[in-house]
Order: C-alpha cells, then sequence, then structure tokens
C-alpha cells in the first residue's frame, strides 16, 4: 500500500507507446480505465512520453503543444506529411515524420539512397512558424547519409568533382568533392536546436551508424562498408572531430549534421522531454507513478523513457511500476532502474499476436491487477 486510502491516491501515467499496437496516449487511456475499475475515484494525471524517436510529437501534442502539418520530401524523394509541434517560440519536431522507416513501402529499402532532405524542410517549417528553440527528436530513420539531405534543404551544397550536386543519400557522398555551408539559412543562427536522442553513437566506425543500424535499413555487408567510408570521408571534409561526438551517429548520422553544421547541443531524449512536457510539476503532485513501453529490455536502460521516468520518480522519493508487452529484465535490473515492478501483457497473453491485437484490453487488465497490488 502506497497511501492511507485509495482516495488519496494521485498517480501519473507516464508512459511511452506500446510500438505496433498502442499509442502513448491510448496506453495513458487503457491504465486509467483499468485502474478506476478497481479504484473508481482514484486520481489519475496522464502524460505520454517519449524519447526523441517516433512518437514524439504525438507526446508533445498531448501536452498542449499545437501540431501542424507540412508537405516535405519523403526519404525516397516522393512528397509525404510530416507533422511538428509549436507552443510559443518552442517547436518539436521529429525527423522520423519526414525521413522515418514508416514511409518505406512494405519490404522496400534504399539504405545507399534514402534522404533526410525532408526533415530540413520540415526544421524550416518551424523556424518559419517563428521558433526559436526546437527540440529535434531523431530516431526511426529510414536514412544514413550524415544528414546531408537535411542540410541541402537547409542551403547546404554538395558537390562533385565536375561541380555537380551528388546524388542522394549517404551512398552518393562518396562522390563528394566539395562541401559549400556559406548558404545555410542564416536564421539557424540564433536558433536553439536541442539534438534529442536515445543514441550517443559515433558516425563512423565499429559502433558507428552504418554497423548499428544499417542492417534494419537494408543495408547489406557491403553497402554498410560503402556507405562508413562514405560517411567518413564526408567528415573529412565537414570536421572530422565531431564525428565522434555523441549523438553524431545518431538516425543515419543526421545527429552529426545538426551537431557540425547547425550548431545543435545533444541532449538524452528523455531528459530534453521530460523538461519540454512539463514532468517536473506533474511529478510534484502525484503519490504513485506508472511508466512503461513495449518491450522492456536492456535497451530500456540505456536513455529509454521509462528509465527517465523512474529515475526522475525515484529522485523525488515516488514508487514506480511500470506497464510492458514484453518483459525482459530480471528483477534486479528492474530494482536497481527505480522500478519495483512490471506488469508484462504476455504473461497474460503468450501467444504474441495475439498479445499485440489485444493490447488494449490486456493493458487494463493489468492496470487493475496495480490498482489492487497497491492502491487498496
Amino acid at each position: 500500500m502506497v497511501t492511507d486510502g485509495a482516495v488519496t491516491a494521485r498517480v501519473l501515467v507516464a508512459a511511452d507507446k506500446f510500438k505496433g499496437s498502442l499509442t502513448a496516449v491510448q496506453v495513458a487511456e487503457r491504465v486509467t480505465a483499468g485502474l478506476r475499475r478497481v479504484v473508481p475515484d482514484v486520481r489519475v494525471e496522464t502524460l505520454p512520453v517519449a524519447d526523441g524517436g517516433d512518437g514524439t510529437v504525438a507526446a508533445a501534442v498531448a501536452a498542449g503543444f499545437e501540431r501542424r502539418e507540412v508537405r516535405v520530401t519523403g526519404p525516397l524523394g516522393d512528397p509525404v506529411t510530416a507533422a511538428y509541434a509549436v507552443r510559443g517560440t518552442t517547436a518539436v519536431v521529429e525527423m522520423a515524420e519526414a525521413s522515418g522507416l514508416q514511409h518505406l513501402p512494405d519490404g522496400v529499402f534504399a539504405p545507399l539512397t534514402a534522404t533526410t532532405y525532408g526533415s530540413g524542410e520540415l526544421l524550416l517549417a518551424a523556424v518559419d512558424a517563428g521558433a526559436r528553440t526546437i527540440v529535434f527528436g531523431v530516431g526511426g530513420s529510414a536514412t544514413t547519409d550524415g544528414g546531408a539531405g537535411m542540410l541541402a534543404a537547409l542551403g547546404a551544397r554538395f558537390l562533385d568533382a565536375d561541380g555537380k550536386p551528388v546524388g542522394p543519400g549517404g551512398g552518393g557522398l562518396a562522390d563528394l568533392a566539395e562541401a559549400d555551408l556559406s548558404g545555410l539559412d542564416p536564421r539557424f543562427t540564433g536558433i536553439d536546436l536541442v539534438l534529442a536522442s536515445d543514441v550517443d553513437n559515433p558516425l563512423t566506425g565499429p559502433k558507428g551508424a552504418p554497423e548499428v543500424y544499417g542492417r534494419q535499413k537494408g543495408a547489406t555487408e557491403a553497402d554498410i562498408a560503402t556507405l562508413d567510408a562514405a560517411l567518413a570521408h564526408y567528415a573529412s571534409l565537414l570536421g572530422p572531430e565531431q564525428a565522434d561526438l555523441p549523438g553524431a551517429g545518431a538516425a543515419g548520422g543526421i545527429g552529426y549534421g545538426a551537431l557540425v553544421a547547425l550548431g545543435a547541443r545533444f541532449r538524452p531524449g528523455i531528459e530534453v522531454m521530460l523538461d519540454v512536457l512539463g514532468f517536473a510539476p506533474a511529478l510534484d503532485r502525484a503519490t504513485f507513478v506508472i511508466t512503461g513501453e513495449g518491450s522492456l529490455d536492456a535497451q530500456t536502460l540505456h536513455g529509454k523513457a521509462p528509465a527517465g521516468v523512474a529515475a526522475a520518480a525515484r529522485a523525488a522519493g515516488l514508487p514506480v511500476v511500470a506497464v510492458c508487452g514484453r518483459l525482459a529484465l530480471a528483477p534486479e535490473a528492474l530494482e536497481g532502474a527505480g522500478i519495483r515492478r512490471a506488469y508484462a501483457l504476455l504473461d497474460l497473453e503468450p501467444d504474441p499476436a495475439v498479445c499485440m491485437a489485444e493490447a488494449g484490453p490486456l493493458l487494463e487488465r493489468a492496470a487493475e491487477s496495480i490498482a489492487r497490488d497497491f492502491l487498496v
């Protein structure tokens, strides 16, 4: 029991999406419904969270930002509709909205030619809307172009030996002879651009963007070698020292482009988003915290949303439990992260396909268990 009566419980639900089944907003709704089935008068505040990857704009909108849409260039060069969020002079831009894997047809990848040009267009839209601070969430990309496409959209020129623009994507950078950044939109010198990511990989090498993330974007072993060499060549012209900075390898190296040419500063994505979403005052109002995401595993402990929420709640002296689809962390790992207990949907429905299809009702059942175990 964490309170002296159900009426005094003040629950904060701050969970990420269950990828492929529930958005962060839906997770919060289902958890709330399950809690209230057991404790009808429990006070619940919901704050859907994200760590900079896909779902970041949706979390900002749920926290009161205004959603705006713009047509931009997708990773394959075709127009796509992308959203960003704005409140006052702060914008939240999610590169996956423009250059993410979700814009690729099923089974179609373009590891050598996919471009981040649309991400640059999305940043421009935010600046045009009056943003002076931009939280740039990077993750879920279909691209490995070092942010060259993004910078081209902002006015940079990447030319081959004949003075012609190199081809799109990371593969085209092998032909790069001149990188001209003089045409970059000057407004970015006055923008506080925060690179928000849970990835701290360097640009190239054994832990670099092509080697670690290329395969999930359809790259063969030969493609990975090509991309790694092309990005190393690209960095040799723009600034090799920045290629090893934390976050340079994020989202196929778009982090490097933002760091080297746009003056971005890197911060762990969940830390940035908790600040932007108003997590601290919400935490002050709570006596009990529920967090979670689709899979609680080793990656969770390295900058994912539940780990960030749990760390902040533990620092405030509040108990934390988690909900998830799949649990792959031992009890001691959960405890080390500040999570008292995790409730996995696969424990309720062991068939993964059924579990994903019925994630909503199963999550309500898990929340009922939390209410019985902790709130009554």
